[in-house]
């Protein structure tokens, strides 16, 4: 009898807990299928070049992936304002700025170094490159090596 009574009790105690709700066969069928044309549209600009300028391009395939990340978070991950009293909403922020900060630093570290370590494929540079290669002494032979060294010896 008690173990009814402790059951009755423990179901009871969970019923005042929200719950993420797990979603049905038709959410997830639709979370898929909005997949698939939030991938099938971007290969389809990429490939098919419908931008002139590959950084509209690129900023469009950028706000596909970031609406494809909501659809996984509401059909797949069930994540909305009330499920876990907004810890996981609180977490979604953190994550979100976490990946802004990362990405920007990236973004801005490859492009430092892009502009900073490829002086010489810059068209003011090109000219300058002969002139280099003329002052750089020519490689000795590995023979010669051997030789050369050979006469310094005592």
């Amino acid at each position: 009898m008690s173990e009814q009574h402790s059951n009755a009790a423990h179901d009871a105690d969970h019923g005042h807990h929200d719950h993420a709700a797990h979603g049905s066969l038709k959410s997830y069928f639709t979370g898929f299928v909005l997949s698939i044309i939030l991938t099938a549209i971007p290969f389809w600009l990429v490939l098919g070049k419908v931008f002139e300028k590959s950084s509209t391009t690129g900023l469009v395939v950028l706000g596909f992936a970031a609406v494809q990340i909501v659809v996984h978070m509401i059909y797949f991950l069930h994540m909305n304002t009330k499920s876990e009293s907004g810890w996981s909403m609180l977490a979604l922020i953190f994550t979100v700025m976490l990946v802004v900060i990362m990405l920007s630093g990236s973004i801005w570290v490859m492009y430092h170094l892009d502009h900073n370590m490829m002086p010489g494929m810059m068209p003011e540079a090109i000219g300058e490159i002969p002139h280099a290669l003329d002052a750089m002494p020519a490689p000795m032979d590995p023979a010669m090596h051997a030789l050369h060294g050979a006469h310094k010896m005592p």
